[in-house]
């Protein structure tokens, strides 16, 4: 008889983490007396950090619990973005949620559920484990979406999310049957002994379809502009850069899985992903375009990024590029995560402090950037710097990301998919350097609010600066440690 895997339990130490400084939110609400919750966002930083530096630290157990979980430098990454997008997204939150007297223990407390979730789907090997870690970082987030119960943009949002969420949960569910009856087994080390079965494809083809969902990869796009547009503006902060992040992590352990070894060309599982890649950034970008609600763009915005991380993960299938184009993975991934953050973080700064039922329709429509350069200089300034991020202009950490992912897809003879990448990130330009326009050269018509400011968002939005300009500049120990989680990972 074995003995209790301690070791395999230890290597769980960022979800219990997360997981204790819910609990410890959740029952300090018994013995408030005050409305005073200023801690709360604190309490949350405290244990992200804790939470990451204990996922850095670890010493890499490789496969847990009888190959069911991997914890590797890739996981270790992985852990450390969520828990840098946790934290930001709560010093976001705090000055949000206190304007509209909602601060509350519970909203915390399901954003680090969520968490524990995503980092797990980090870790996850096996397709049973994989669903439960994606249903606790669901239901957190379908939660959160509805968490300002004020007017129907907040219901219609949590309504949309978790009924499409519920349908893609629906299709791993059964993906992950019909790869069981292909293989007899749910590990992903187990799915090259399927290959050519019908079930296989059908299985491995509801699988992917489930996680283009999660990572709003077009088709599968439809809920996110609704849903990032309705939820209180924090919590779309924290949905684009958490649920992408542990969503491709996801992918990209599967991929290899799947794929059993490098290949000089892609495999069925690559063109499926390849089609996506090229639909995601074609339509991701076009859908942005028209936009005026600065909200509702960056949501489209994040269905194009979603694309070049899926060009990415194709470049992974071909010899010779795979620990290149997972390392740039990794890299976007950081990037990415801090860069929507300080984005949606002015946003909801310049939101209206509305005590009706609903915010106005024009909350975030172009013309409240109009002139934010002279009414606040320092927010134009964090703003561009992440819409400059956003559309990859150096010398900014988007760039540095698109370059690797570019430079990955150019090394695995995915022509196509590199010019496409370049030319639909023009075209992004065009609807990024729009605000910048407007905040910049555009005087402010009749009087808008200036925007409240809290410090907990200035420490935010300074640490979402600092991150993209300085992976931007200094991007080397960065890739360095990208490329050492990514060969650990293979």
């Amino acid at each position: 008889m074995s003995g209790f895997p301690t070791q395999d339990f230890l290597a769980l130490a960022p979800v219990a983490i997360l997981t204790l400084g819910a609990l410890v939110l959740l029952l300090s609400e018994v013995f408030l007396v005050s409305g005073k919750r200023g801690y709360q966002a604190l309490v949350t930083v405290i244990f992200s950090a804790v939470a990451a530096l204990s996922a850095a630290l670890t010493t890499p157990a490789g496969s847990i619990f009888g190959g069911q979980g991997a914890v590797d430098g890739f996981s270790a990454f992985i852990t450390v973005i969520v828990c840098g997008g946790l934290a930001l997204s709560a010093l976001v939150g705090a000055g949000w949620l206190h304007a509209r007297n909602a601060e509350r223990g519970e909203f915390y407390a399901l954003a680090m559920f969520s968490s524990a979730g995503m980092v797990l789907l980090g870790m996850a090997s096996d397709l049973l484990v994989t669903f439960i870690a994606i249903e606790v970082m669901s239901l957190g987030t379908y939660t959160l979406a509805a968490y300002v119960r004020r007017g129907q943009r907040p219901a219609e949002a949590a309504f949309k999310y978790f009924i499409l969420g519920a349908i893609s949960s629906a299709l791993l569910l059964y993906g992950t049957a019909l790869l069981y009856g292909a293989t007899g087994s749910t590990l992903f080390s187990s799915l090259p002994s399927g290959h050519g079965s019908p079930l296989y494809v059908a299985g491995l083809g509801l699988i992917a379809a489930g996680i283009a969902f999660k990572v709003a990869a077009v088709p599968f796009h439809a809920w996110t502009p609704d849903v990032y547009e309705g939820a209180p503006t924090p919590v779309t902060a924290f949905m684009a850069a958490g649920v992408k992040t542990a969503a491709f992590a996801l992918l990209v352990r599967l991929f290899i899985a799947a794929e059993g070894g490098a290949t000089a060309s892609v495999g069925s599982f690559a063109k499926i992903l390849y089609v996506l890649a090229v639909l995601t950034m074609v339509f991701g970008n076009l859908l942005a375009l028209p936009q005026r609600s600065v909200k509702r763009m960056l949501a489209y915005s994040s269905i194009a990024h979603a694309g070049y991380l899926l060009v990415g993960v194709v470049a992974a299938a071909v010899v010779g590029t795979r620990e290149k184009a997972i390392s740039g993975l990794l890299f976007y991934l950081a990037a990415y995560s801090a860069t929507v953050i300080g984005a949606f973080a002015v946003v909801g700064a310049l939101e209206r402090r509305s005590r009706g039922d609903n915010e106005p329709v024009d909350a975030w429509d172009l013309e409240r950037f109009a002139g934010l350069a002279r009414r606040r200089p320092a927010l134009a300034f964090a703003m561009a710097v992440c819409l400059f991020s956003l559309a990859g202009v150096p010398p900014t950490a988007g760039f540095i990301g698109k370059l690797y992912i570019f430079q990955a897809a150019l090394g695995a003879q995915l022509y196509g998919l590199a010019i496409l990448g370049l030319l639909t990130s023009v075209l992004g330009a065009f609807y990024y350097l729009r605000v910048v326009l407007y905040m910049y050269m555009r005087p402010a018509e009749g009087e808008v609010e200036a925007g409240l400011v809290s410090p907990a968002l200035s420490v935010a939005l300074a640490a979402a600066v600092a991150v993209v300009l300085v992976f931007g500049v200094f991007a080397d120990p960065v890739v360095r440690l990208a490329q050492a989680a990514s060969a650990l990972l293979l």
